[in-house]
């Protein structure tokens, strides 16, 4: 049989609990430490002018680590195709530019299992996904040809005062990059533009129709 005496206690001790700590988060003189969250929303804690100096200031910083990770995986050498070349005349860069574990040659790394090149650590990191050069920041970043252009056009500045392009001009594709239709996406737009006609055409036969029987016009299916 339950004690009804023992619920009223049982019930305090619950709301005792309860209360203790909302009274703690309530009183501004507790100590708290705050927790930093990527979905909190930005508080600036400085002025613009100090931040722009300080990052200005890292810019260069920035820019060694960049290449420092670009040329350890990668061969970076201007090393152009003589025979290819881009739609305008650039050359194409020849040659495999991932470089690989030193003492490991394709042909070792290629008669070897995945897990053996798993275990060893011997999996090339030019393989690997490749950092954003200012990856704490991110956003958009142009060359600096894209920046010039763009400049010279419009007026608009894209240049960053924190971080720069890191991919060197010679491997890039041409600016502005070329934007080749295929045969059958042309075939593709023909036979729609044809079809719309077709449907243009036989919506006003079906119109004239109508009205030349006395009708009101209307869009049968």
């Amino acid at each position: 049989m339950v004690s009804y005496t023992r619920i009223p206690l049982g019930l305090a001790v619950a709301l005792s609990l309860v209360a203790v700590p909302n009274l703690r988060a309530q009183n501004p003189s507790s100590p708290s430490v705050p927790v930093k969250s990527s979905y909190q929303f930005p508080v600036a804690e400085e002025d613009f002018s100090s931040f722009f100096k300080r990052i200005s200031a890292d810019k260069p910083a920035v820019r060694k680590r960049q290449m420092d990770l670009l040329n350890e995986r990668y061969d970076l050498s201007d090393r152009p195709d003589p025979n290819a070349k881009m739609s305008r005349g650039k050359p194409v860069q020849a040659g495999v530019r991932v470089k690989l574990p030193p003492g490991v040659s394709w042909d070792q790394l290629s008669a070897m299992s995945p897990e053996d090149i798993r275990s060893k650590g011997l999996f090339p990191a030019g393989f690997l996904p490749l950092p954003h050069p200012k990856n704490e920041e991110g956003g958009m970043v142009f060359p600096h040809f894209a920046i010039d252009e763009v400049k010279k056009q419009t007026g608009r500045d894209l240049a960053r005062f924190d971080v720069d392009f890191d991919i060197p001009d010679h491997f890039l594709p041409e600016f502005p990059a070329g934007i080749y239709l295929t045969i059958r996406d042309i075939q593709r737009h023909l036979e729609s533009q044809t079809a719309r006609r077709i449907a243009v055409a036989a919506d006003a036969i079906r119109t004239t129709t109508v009205q030349s029987d006395g009708g009101s016009p209307q869009r049968t299916s």
